[in-house]
């Protein structure tokens, strides 16, 4: 069987994630979890370091997967890790859509790595990373939600970060604001 490469950002690692590497790990000879340094797109939590060293914590019990992180396309480090497969995890049509559109820019950047997608299993279906940091920040219950290490690790950083658990942030919102005149 060829080796397969699951990338994403991880951050953190929630049980969803951790349900797809298993299910994936025995589909495969070789898992590689790739974790993406630094995406121009999202404002991470947890440093790369943190991030691989709490999922390489969870995915422990797989003896065939290894935990690395990288960066720029995941195709090309897909190639130089030998990998001929991608997994991805998919939840909703939104995800849907997204995944499909990303695979075929893969497909053309690297038409001979495949893709295959697991649809999350519906315990999970409603899990994201943001939504566990949100809940975590907030002071709610995220036991059902990830491991141990990683709820010890998000408390840990909100303290780092000022904002304890519990502690809600205010949102301002346009209409909160008052107008000139309107007082």
């Amino acid at each position: 069987m060829p080796t397969a490469m699951y990338p994403g950002t991880f951050d953190p690692v929630h049980y969803g994630h951790i349900d797809i590497a298993t299910r994936a790990s025995h589909m495969f000879d070789r898992l590689i979890i790739a974790i993406y340094d630094s995406p121009a797109n999202k404002r991470v939590l947890f440093p790369i370091q943190e991030r691989v060293a709490l999922m390489r914590e969870a995915v422990q019990h797989l003896p065939n997967v290894e935990v690395m992180s990288y960066n720029g396309l995941t195709v090309h480090f897909a190639r130089q890790m030998g990998a001929r497969v991608i997994v991805r995890g998919l939840r909703t049509l939104a995800d849907f859509e997204f995944e499909f559109q990303v695979a075929m820019t893969n497909q053309r950047l690297a038409p001979e790595i495949d893709m295959v997608t697991l649809i999350t299993r519906s315990e999970y279906a409603y899990l994201s990373a943001s939504i566990l940091k949100e809940v975590a920040g907030l002071g709610g219950d995220v036991t059902e939600m990830t491991p141990q290490h990683v709820q010890e690790a998000l408390r840990r950083r909100f303290r780092e970060l000022g904002g304890a658990p519990g502690r809600q942030v205010p949102k301002a919102r346009l209409r909160d604001q008052r107008r000139p005149g309107s007082e």
